[in-house]
């Protein structure tokens, strides 16, 4: 069993940065990131695997968030930039233990964190 925990969400203003953290307790071969706000379904944000390659949700984050990894620390990162209100939400750290292709989708992740808050005021 994979113990995932997320850290560093909080409230920040319109246009700021955010720099989430993940750490996973055992050896994670994808890591990614998912977001929730109120009333909407949980959506899908980036993806790193253990190379370090990346996929986005291009339409909402990209050219704004990166994520990253330390694959010694088995930590991922969700650095956010130039925050906007509809970037508030839960954030939830996901850890997918076996190889493959980078996924989108939620249920191919095995085990998931309880999430942090990022909230953007206007």
């Amino acid at each position: 069993q994979v113990q995932v925990v997320e850290s560093g969400g909080g409230l920040v203003q319109a246009g700021g940065s955010l720099r989430l953290s993940c750490v996973a307790s055992g050896r994670s071969y994808a890591m990614a990131w998912f977001r929730q706000a109120p009333g909407k379904e949980r959506e899908f944000v980036a993806a790193i695997g253990w190379s370090g390659e990346r996929t986005y949700d291009t339409d909402s984050v990209k050219g704004r968030f990166t994520i990253s990894r330390d694959n010694n620390k088995n930590t991922a990162y969700l650095q956010m930039n130039s925050l906007k209100p509809e970037d508030t939400a839960i954030y939830y750290c996901a850890s997918r233990s076996y190889s493959g292709l980078l996924s989108r989708e939620h249920q191919d992740y095995d085990y998931w964190g309880q999430g942090t808050q990022v909230t953007v005021s206007s």
